[in-house]
């Protein structure tokens, strides 16, 4: 047995589970899983899902707890300098990511991968305020190229009612259905490009994601969840484009001067 399968040897991630399950009947969500057939029984695997909001990590798990495997997250270092977050992510194989030293973090991915287990990437990196897939980063299909393990595409679709960028909070006893489907896995072919192989997730996921949402049924017009593309009012891909590069040219200021606050700070005690 992989070491990814020795659940009884980590108790730390058991205790997540069971919480996890429990927020999960006490938001009364109406989960829908399909093609857990598609998560191998062992062995490592890039697991690729869109990215709509901040919670919908929790069924992807969920999902993937349902096939007897559990899911190591890419999460942004930043959780780090908070105590309890830095307990668990020592202790459940997460993988912090540090912009500035992404070198780092990739060879802690493939290191989780070579070991046997299933590391969770979002190919966009950020939540899609339009709720369609932004284009892909080639991370993924650079780690499982160099890996040799398989890419699972996989896509969660309702989580982002709950909490997303620009819309409303809904984390109560909401009873909102969220859909979660995971495809069948593929592995790079031998010499093609990590880019040509990025761009085929990426229409695999595509194609998933509208069959997800003509499953899920009515998207209700005007509404904040829905696509623009459905009649909803989430702001079109160029629109959210925008939005995103302001908001992107705003954390860089901020991080500027934090920057030259410490570096003042530090010659201040000189």
């Amino acid at each position: 047995m992989s070491a990814a399968r020795h659940g009884h040897r980590e108790p730390v991630y058991r205790t997540l589970e069971l919480i996890a399950n429990r927020i999960v009947r006490a938001q009364a969500l109406d989960l829908h899983f399909t093609g857990i057939e598609n998560i191998p029984d062992s062995g490592g695997a890039v697991l690729c899902v869109n990215h709509t909001g901040y919670v919908d990590f929790l069924p992807l798990a969920l999902g993937v707890q349902r096939a007897g495997r559990r899911t190591r997250f890419l999460i942004k270092s930043e959780v780090m300098d908070i105590g309890i977050m830095r307990f668990l992510v020592n202790h459940t194989k997460t993988v912090p990511v540090d912009r500035s030293r992404g070198a780092e973090a990739y060879r802690a991915a493939l290191g989780r991968l070579r070991d046997g287990y299933i590391v969770a990437v979002y190919p966009e990196a950020t939540i899609s305020r339009s709720f369609e897939l932004k284009e892909f980063k080639s991370g993924a299909a650079r780690m499982a190229a160099e890996t040799g393990v398989p890419i699972i595409p996989a896509i969660v679709w309702g989580a982002h009612r709950q909490w997303t960028k620009g819309g409303l909070r809904n984390i109560g006893r909401s009873r909102l259905p969220v859909h979660v489907r995971f495809g069948p896995p593929f592995t790079p072919a031998p010499g093609e490009s990590p880019e040509r192989e990025t761009l085929r997730l990426r229409d695999t996921m595509n194609s998933m994601l509208l069959e997800v949402q003509e499953a899920y049924g009515p998207h209700p017009p005007g509404e904040f969840w829905v696509p623009s593309r459905l009649g909803g009012s989430a702001p079109t891909p160029q629109e959210a484009a925008v939005i995103e590069a302001d908001e992107a040219l705003r954390k860089a200021e901020a991080r500027a001067r934090r920057a030259a606050e410490r570096s003042r700070s530090r010659e201040s005690r000189r």
